[in-house]
């Protein structure tokens, strides 16, 4: 997993720099009116709708956009979408295994979006239920290391209910049940531990190990994938060695 969680921690790095072209904010803005849709406007009481905001802030989305989207999916304000989620199942190149999420108010457009990038950039569309099994939920909190050593972090979290901390190289990734994910976060908290997110994401079971030109071309669909507007995340089973990926940035 440490290749692939790098990656992703990457990816977030890139994600706060690219978010000023307006892509990550729509997604970070659309999660949060869906979050206060589904469970209500205030976020004390909807810990979904409270992580949404706080990513979104960590990734310097304008208070006001946040405010606007709480009020349009609480109803407070017209012009909310119906937006759904579908998750859609795919292969990529070398046969990693792709789970790729959208929230999108048309489920055509959607589905020929995804399709579109996969065919053209070495993926496959798989059958539902196909690529799921092999994908547990968890909850997942990013920790930036910053003044934290992992000893700081178990002491936080063990009973709170976190199974295991990986080493990311900048952070740290707490992972636990979904359950658990709240009393995680609470943890770090009250330890006067700051985190960068807390979502409940889709891990693998088993991973896929990369050569260079297997995880360029895994890299470049998920890019692709990343640009449809419809789609909110993307997981991934793929291995990546740290010389690979260095390699990879460099």
């Amino acid at each position: 997993m440490s290749g692939h969680s790098k990656w992703a921690t990457t990816k977030h790095k890139k994600a706060v720099i690219d978010a000023k072209r307006g892509k990550m904010f729509a997604k970070l803005i659309k999660n949060i009116e869906v979050a206060a849709r589904t469970g209500g406007g205030d976020p004390a009481g909807n810990p979904t709708l409270y992580d949404a905001i706080q990513k979104a802030k960590k990734s310097s989305v304008p208070n006001n956009n946040i405010d606007n989207a709480v009020k349009r999916g609480s109803g407070l304000e017209a012009g909310g979408a119906d937006w759904q989620t579908i998750m859609y199942e795919g292969y990529g190149p070398n046969g990693v295994a792709l789970l790729i999420e959208c929230l999108t108010d048309n489920r055509n457009r959607a589905a020929t979006e995804v399709r579109t990038a996969l065919t053209r950039n070495g993926g496959t569309f798989a059958d539902a239920g196909s690529v799921s099994y092999l994908f547990n939920r968890k909850g997942v909190v990013i920790v930036p290391k910053e003044s934290n050593s992992e000893d700081d972090l178990m002491l936080a979290v063990l009973d709170a209910g976190a199974e295991e901390i990986n080493d990311l190289g900048d952070s740290f990734e707490v992972v636990s049940e979904p359950t658990d994910l709240i009393a995680v976060r609470t943890a770090l908290q009250d330890a006067g531990i700051d985190y960068d997110s807390a979502e409940s994401s889709l891990v693998p079971t088993m991973t896929v190990p990369v050569d260079e030109d297997a995880a360029r071309k895994v890299f470049k669909l998920i890019d692709v994938l990343e640009d449809c507007d419809d789609v909110q995340n993307i997981y991934a089973n793929f291995d990546v060695s740290d010389e690979i990926m260095a390699a990879i940035d460099a």
